[in-house]
């Protein structure tokens, strides 16, 4: 848990937030099958969850089409970033920003000289073909990538990513690939090519996509098993609960809940853009689940008597005050935070 120190992240502990935009999970929340699962796990909490998570491990090969040596899992994505990052003890490190911080965090726990690409507002924060140049440039140890981005919500093209492994690979750099948003995306998983780069680990979770945030489940595929020994080394062994275990392999048995999650998405974030473009607010174009927005520096505390959060960006690496990111949810949702940010910019405008 955090210690004395303010929570970096999205997600709202305050009293006062009805509707939290922080936070990018599934709108529809988890489905019926995946709550009773977890719930019947419960009956068996005087025994410890599986250390091999054997079941949800045979779930996730099958679903990702790769053999079962190749899953590893963890409680969170973000325990997979730290065991990654002991794993490898990189002495450098490149990371294009704006991008999450606890790949900076867990690089530094582990004493990393950190290197940025940054990317720009005008390019939507994409990486491009200038990472290559930078990669070469830099020659780290480690690169991590995202895809969908975060915060930005824009997808890493396969034939970048073909050029990024292939100048990792000459280079002996590892990359670690975050796709956690990319099944509420626009775009297509590259976890496929662990199989023919095992310069690459591909990392990706529960948490959004099935509405499982507070039972802490993430997975990340690697085709380098003395990479994933290193990995599971870097972990307590009954770091995945039982519940969560449970919730993980009936999650994948719904592939259709995320088709049905995903055309939600599509228009609704389409709705939000452009109500967000026409107030000013200048809108990222975004194939993810959430868009960054630029507007007043103090919309976030302007936005709280409406019993409304959405993240502050402020602290992002690249990025700066008056920078958010609202997560797209359910149209009446999504309609109210539209009427609160109308209120907020077009009083300024009249006042």
């Amino acid at each position: 848990m955090l210690y004395q120190k303010k929570n970096p992240h999205g997600g709202s502990a305050d009293k006062r937030i009805v509707l939290d935009f922080s936070a990018n999970v599934n709108p529809l929340g988890p489905p019926e099958s995946v709550v009773s699962a977890a719930a019947g796990a419960l009956l068996h909490m005087d025994r410890y969850p599986d250390p091999c998570c054997s079941e949800l491990t045979k779930a996730i090969a099958e679903a990702e089409g790769l053999s079962e040596s190749f899953v590893l899992c963890g409680n969170g994505a973000s325990e997979l970033i730290y065991a990654f990052c002991r794993a490898e003890e990189p002495e450098t490190a490149l990371i294009p920003v704006p991008a999450f911080s606890e790949y900076e965090q867990a690089l530094r726990a582990c004493d990393a000289n950190v290197s940025f690409f940054e990317t720009l507002e005008e390019d939507g924060f994409t990486a491009g073909p200038g990472i290559i140049d930078a990669i070469k440039k830099e020659r780290p140890d480690v690169l991590f990538l995202c895809s969908p981005s975060n915060p930005a919500g824009t997808l890493l093209e396969e034939s970048l990513a073909n050029d990024i492994l292939h100048a990792c690979e000459d280079l002996g750099t590892r990359v670690l690939l975050d796709e956690c948003f990319i099944d509420l995306s626009d775009g297509a998983s590259l976890a496929r090519l662990v199989n023919d780069h095992p310069c690459l680990v591909v990392l990706k979770a529960f948490t959004k996509s099935w509405g499982m945030a507070g039972l802490r489940l993430g997975y990340c595929l690697s085709s380098d098993p003395d990479l994933l020994t290193g990995m599971s080394d870097a972990i307590q062994p009954w770091n995945v609960s039982g519940p969560a275990q449970a919730a993980g392999t009936a999650a994948l048995k719904e592939q259709g809940y995320l088709e049905k999650t995903m055309e939600l998405i599509r228009e609704e974030r389409s709705r939000l853009f452009k109500a967000l473009e026409e107030l000013g607010l200048r809108p990222v174009p975004s194939s993810a689940n959430f868009i960054l927005f630029r507007g007043p520096s103090d919309l976030s505390e302007r936005l709280i008597p409406f019993g409304i959060a959405v993240r502050d960006c402020s602290n992002y690496r690249g990025l700066g005050p008056g920078w958010y990111r609202t997560a797209v949810r359910l149209a009446e949702e999504n309609g109210r935070l539209i009427n609160a940010l109308t209120d907020i910019i077009k009083g300024s405008t009249n006042g």
